[in-house]
């Protein structure tokens, strides 16, 4: 690295949790890029994998994983999490001990956290990216938005991926009467751009999310859609080194894209089969598509979005045992997402990195 240069450096950390917070920095790296920043990736596990085989070029570090596992029972979805606190809760603070040498070392002049607790500094101006102001975890809700919103204040702005008015995408996870920080809201945040060609497939099923709740939906899909009639892309949302590929008869298996593919596939297909993470309601919005979900069983927030569009006539959704392939009809009757153009001053928002 040039240390000589005058362009300033930024540190830009999604959660490793499933690939939706990483897929969702990409276009803010691009947009860092074009405003003549330098980006440096740091994440772990599979979000920090994607990133590398997106961004070769640029310099990756990897931090502490938060090591989070998912039951098996969605039922014990919150214990699981408890459970996962203390180990949790270490690497945070490793995490911050990381950045805190990070700082002096790569000559950091700010920081990106998505999510990531300890990715803070006092030193350079830190922004915290989030949809979830509110954190749904049922009847402890309200703690767990308290505690969160407690640790958003200590960064100089909060850039929420939605709109700030009605209607919008996160209702109330990013959405909150009183705020005692600063909250920015940049419009939804997707790597994928609309395209005008033709069909190629009649469904697209895109996994994602910690084992083993991805892996069990995988199987049971694969059951599923033996009763298909039509032509399938299934994409696994398994990261590995190489891409890997498998036909059948009406069925395509990739173990996972990147996002020049994605971007193809999505457009070439005409309905979609997904979980309800908020990351792919954004790319679902940007296409204007129409889409079934099956929220990660357990997870609150999974399930308040499923419903939430189901509730507004724009997408239909199943829990995950009850889910059979006769439930995509339902897509029939649903308006499907509404396209939007987020149009975004990307220079004027990382004036924050100028101060």
């Amino acid at each position: 690295m040039d240390f000589n240069s005058s362009q300033k450096t930024i540190l830009i950390a999604p959660l490793n949790w499933g690939l939706g917070h990483a897929t969702r920095c990409i276009p803010i790296i691009k947009a860092l890029q074009e405003n003549d920043y330098i980006p440096i990736i740091a994440s772990d596990g599979v979000a920090l994998e994607l990133l590398r085989k997106e961004f070769p070029y640029l310099q990756s570090l990897e931090l502490p994983s938060y090591q989070i596992e998912y039951a098996k029972n969605g039922k014990n979805f919150k214990w699981k999490l408890l459970q996962n606190c203390p180990k949790m809760i270490e690497a945070v603070l490793e995490e911050k001990k990381t950045i805190k040498k990070w700082v002096k070392k790569h000559r950091i002049d700010g920081i990106i956290s998505d999510n990531r607790l300890g990715v803070f500094s006092q030193k350079v101006p830190s922004v915290f990216i989030t949809h979830q102001l509110n954190v749904m975890t049922g009847n402890t809700t309200w703690i767990t938005s308290k505690l969160h919103q407690h640790i958003i204040k200590k960064y100089v702005e909060c850039w929420v991926p939605d709109f700030e008015e009605i209607p919008n995408l996160s209702g109330k996870l990013g959405h909150i009467k009183k705020a005692d920080f600063n909250i920015k809201y940049i419009g939804p945040l997707s790597r994928i751009q609309k395209k005008i060609i033709p069909k190629r497939y009649d469904l697209m099923i895109i996994l994602s999310g910690p084992e083993p709740q991805r892996g069990l939906l995988e199987e049971k899909l694969k059951k599923e859609i033996l009763r298909f009639e039509g032509k399938i892309v299934f994409i696994k949302g398994i990261v590995e080194v190489e891409q890997k590929k498998e036909d059948t008869d009406n069925v395509t298996f990739y173990n996972f894209m990147n996002s020049r593919q994605l971007e193809q596939t999505f457009n070439e297909s005409e309905t979609i089969l997904c979980r309800s993470g908020y990351t792919t309601i954004m790319d679902l919005a940007k296409l204007g598509k129409k889409a079934f979900f099956i929220p990660t069983p357990g997870q609150y927030e999974q399930e308040y979005l499923a419903e939430k569009f189901k509730k507004e006539g724009l997408a239909p959704y199943s829990k995950q045992n009850d889910f059979t392939i006769e439930n995509l009809m339902e897509i029939e009757v649903y308006k499907g997402l509404k396209q939007y153009e987020s149009p975004f001053d990307w220079a004027q928002l990382f004036q924050v990195f100028e101060k």
